[in-house]
């Protein structure tokens, strides 16, 4: 497959796995130091962001330069934004309930257990899912019409994800909503704005990466689906739910919401 830099992909594959790795080993640092793991959740986008940033400082001289610039500030974007409304929405609270719940189930050293069960198996995550951000870095093609189809899905994708947010925030702010389940805005049409934004995000940033041509396309094919997955089946949708069943006017809600594409309520 012509048109791409497959030597240098190769290696690069290599610093990105260290570039997430690092993110994540200070993260752990952190995190042993405070007491807390739930910070590795703000490390999630800020890792992505590395690794974007890391790929496109490698790859200077081998792929287009505009493709190389779009998909690192799209990526960037999401990545930091992200970690922002994380950091802001975790401020004050303590232990996430999951990862006390998965800490509760290892032996010996739960920092250690921590690390292997949390960290390296997040820094694993960005690795393969970021796969087409440093695929369409590589690719010699110019930028062409399927790279702003991916563009405006990454656009469409947070829209829905800082609006839902910041929509969420707001009513979750005001005392009169203490113990309601919301239901307005974004969150009209869809029980999951956010994470539906997240598939939109890197279904477009793939598109970016086939707009380089076959071969970034078949490298990075199976990203999207496995993002897919962690948000419908995985730690998104799925937990989520589970654990929002019990709670008063749920299953109301659910019954006239759609579980994740929007529509108009039932």
């Amino acid at each position: 497959m012509s048109g791409f830099a497959w030597g240098a992909f190769a290696a690069n594959l290599g610093w990105a796995a260290l570039t997430a790795l690092g993110v994540m080993v200070i993260t752990f640092a952190v995190a042993v130091r405070k007491g807390m793991h739930r910070i590795v959740d703000i490390a999630w986008g800020a890792a992505f962001a590395a690794v974007a940033l890391a790929t496109f400082g490698a790859s200077a001289g081998e792929g287009d330069l505009a493709r190389r610039a779009l998909v690192t500030a799209l990526t960037v974007v999401w990545g930091l934004r992200l970690a922002v409304h994380i950091g802001r929405r975790g401020r004050g609270h303590g232990e996430d309930p999951r990862y006390e719940e998965l800490l509760d189930k290892g032996s010996g050293n739960r920092n250690l257990y921590a690390f292997r069960m949390i960290y390296l198996l997040q820094g694993a995550l960005v690795w393969l899912v970021s796969l087409p951000v440093q695929a369409a870095q590589y690719a010699t093609r110019p930028v062409s019409v399927l790279a702003w189809l991916g563009t405006a899905l990454w656009a469409v994708g947070i829209f829905f994800e800082a609006v839902g947010d910041a929509q969420k925030a707001r009513f979750k702010a005001d005392p009169a909503n203490e113990g309601r389940i919301m239901d307005r805005g974004l969150w009209r049409y869809t029980r999951h704005p956010n994470y539906f934004g997240d598939f939109c995000v890197w279904w477009g940033l793939f598109l970016i990466a086939c707009d380089g041509g076959p071969a970034p396309a078949v490298v990075s094919f199976l990203s999207p689906l496995v993002m897919s997955y962690l948000l419908i089946n995985g730690s998104g949708k799925r937990l989520l739910e589970r654990r929002m069943a019990g709670r008063p006017g749920w299953a109301e809600y659910a019954s006239r919401t759609s579980g994740f594409f929007p529509l108009p309520p039932r």
